[in-house]
């Protein structure tokens, strides 16, 4: 079974890219099941229930990260879209959840949605800690399990990739809308990379305007940073797994250029 992962996804253009090419790369690497980091998806921070439906067209699971709450009206809208996700280290408080199970014709297979400590906004609880409680609360009937650690520091990526190897099917990083060249199978069957980009501008500074960025950085200056909405790059990775023991035995990372 093939599972297709998209990077954080950054706007309008983002959204429309997702729309045209996962048609495509479904039938290329014959893939099964798909899921989608929307984080950015809402005018480049945060989501809505409308875009969430929008993404859903193509997704049959939606992750986030530290831009959940961006939208004001989401907090209200979260519950109401049953197979997307927030960090599941946020605060029991906060609506939403952090983990669902699908069924697909070859099995459940369950998706976690976790965000890191280092360099990131102070979360509640320790995604390490979280995650084994949700590993306890997953039936033991659901062997595949994909994790989306939106987290910025490679370190803690890849601990957390080594302390669930073997537990789940993937750790597959989000967040810093760079793909990394860092992607494999660990030993005990765990797939993993520690990032796998982005869908946004191919010419943008992580699909923001880059001249923006740039004036920023040079006077340190408040400055706001649009997004670009043409020239769109899908950034994925495909994990093959056998959806019997849920063990990866190949993941595949690459990029495609849309027509937006």
């Amino acid at each position: 079974m093939n599972v297709l992962f998209i990077g954080d996804v950054v706007g309008k253009g983002g959204r429309k890219a997702v729309a045209e090419l996962v048609p495509i790369l479904k039938k290329e690497f014959d893939c099964d099941f798909v899921i989608v980091n929307g984080e950015n998806t809402a005018g480049g921070g945060g989501m809505t229930a409308k875009c969430a439906n929008t993404l859903f067209e193509s997704a049959d699971v939606i992750t986030m990260g530290d831009h959940t709450w961006d939208q004001k009206e989401f907090a209200t809208e979260i519950d109401s879209l049953e197979h997307l996700i927030r960090p599941a280290n946020f605060s029991k408080t906060q609506p939403g959840k952090g983990f669902t199970i699908v069924k697909t014709s070859q099995g459940d297979i369950a998706v976690v949605n976790l965000q890191g400590q280092v360099f990131m906004k102070e979360i509640a609880h320790s995604p390490f800690e979280v995650i084994d409680d949700i590993l306890a609360e997953i039936p033991n009937s659901v062997k595949n399990i994909f994790v989306d650690f939106h987290a910025e520091a490679t370190s803690e990526k890849i601990g957390m990739a080594y302390y669930l190897d073997g537990k789940v099917t993937g750790v597959i990083g989000t967040h810093t809308h760079v793909q990394t060249a860092d992607a494999k199978v660990l030993p005990n069957g765990t797939a993993f990379m520690c990032d796998v980009g982005m869908v946004g501008a191919e010419h943008s500074v992580l699909g923001r305007n880059k001249n923006a960025v740039i004036e920023k950085f040079t006077t340190g200056m408040p400055k706001r940073f649009a997004v670009i909405e043409k020239n769109i790059r899908l950034d994925a990775c495909v994990i093959s797994f056998n959806h019997e023991t849920g063990k990866a035995n190949k993941i595949v990372n690459f990029s495609r250029q849309s027509s937006i």
